[in-house]
């Protein structure tokens, strides 16, 4: 088996463990990026007001889906930069270490093949985060009256709402939002060029002060600090076309009036602020940065164990 799919198995993993772990707070970042209301609030009062409308499990709608797209995202992913390093490193001599524009190059090779694949999953991941907002009585609903319970409406499961998209918008609806994705792409590419310039940097620094026969080697708490400094960076840059991004996934109503990605930013900025464009950035960033750490430390005690596994089967 090749290490670009060890690779991609070990990432599909890596991918699962930190999702599951980390789960509410992208659910709470989609809400917030849905809000065009000028409230801030904050993750505690967030977290109150999604159990205290759809319960604890609230926090938790739309994690099926989320788990087969982080599955498919970084399987994909891992497995088109490794190829694409592999092929780099091979096409020339001399250092095993990518340099800045090399990383970005196999970056956006990889990230631009994950975002068209796996753009279908989010969509369907971001429609059931968002289905229980506002769903308030119509005037015609006999239930509307002031004295009676609103009821809950229910919420859809992972293969219910791709049918319903997909009866309801048509199979194109499963491309929405794919400008900003493609946007995003920068994210995993900003996000591998910053880790692979942190890891050169800490390998160089250990050798130059003689740490031992084993300065080039990074454990797995470096690479947790490291993969957290690199999300950091990624995620803070690019945070406005998430947010672009996921109204359009939603079929947000505001989002059906942009013509494209930036003039959706510029209605933002005009609407509601430049802290419209930052709509549940605290929560994406903690998460993003808990995801990325435990993603990069997990991904690499995978591969090894993974690898360890195939290479005592074959030696069978």
């Amino acid at each position: 088996m090749s290490d670009s799919v060890i690779h991609s198995i070990a990432g599909s993993a890596g991918g699962i463990v930190a999702m599951t772990a980390t789960y509410p707070l992208i659910f709470l970042s989609t809400r917030a990026a849905m809000e065009t209301k000028r409230e801030n609030k904050t993750i505690y009062q967030a977290v109150l007001d999604v159990i205290k409308k759809e319960g604890a499990l609230g926090m938790y709608t739309g994690l099926s889906s989320s788990l087969v797209g982080i599955a498919v995202t970084n399987g994909v992913y891992y497995f088109f930069y490794e190829y694409s390093k592999g092929a780099i490193l091979r096409a020339r001599k001399g250092t095993k270490a990518l340099s800045t524009l090399e990383s970005i190059l196999a970056g956006l090779i990889a990230g631009s093949a994950t975002t068209i694949i796996s753009n279908p999953i989010w969509v369907v991941q971001t429609s059931q985060a968002v289905s229980g907002m506002n769903h308030s009585p119509t005037p015609s609903d006999p239930s509307s009256s002031s004295s009676a319970p609103v009821k809950q409406q229910r919420k859809l499961g992972t293969i219910e709402t791709f049918l319903h998209i997909l009866n309801t918008d048509g199979p194109a609806a499963f491309f929405r939002g794919l400008g900003p994705a493609l946007a995003l792409v920068a994210n995993p590419v900003i996000q591998y060029t910053v880790f692979e310039q942190l890891k050169n940097a800490v390998v160089r620094r250990r050798k130059a002060s003689g740490a031992g026969g084993k300065g080039n080697v990074l454990t797995d708490w470096d690479f947790f600090f490291l993969g957290a400094l690199s999300k950091l960076v990624a995620t803070g840059t690019t945070y406005p076309y998430i947010v672009i991004k996921s109204r359009l996934q939603a079929n947000h109503e505001h989002a059906k009036q942009y013509r494209s990605a930036w003039h959706g930013i510029r209605t933002v900025l005009r609407e509601e602020g430049v802290e419209g464009l930052y709509k549940g950035a605290p929560s994406k960033l903690l998460q993003s940065v808990l995801t990325a750490a435990i993603l990069f430390a997990g991904q690499r005690r995978i591969y090894e164990i993974t690898k360890k596994a195939i290479s005592t089967v074959g030696t069978k």
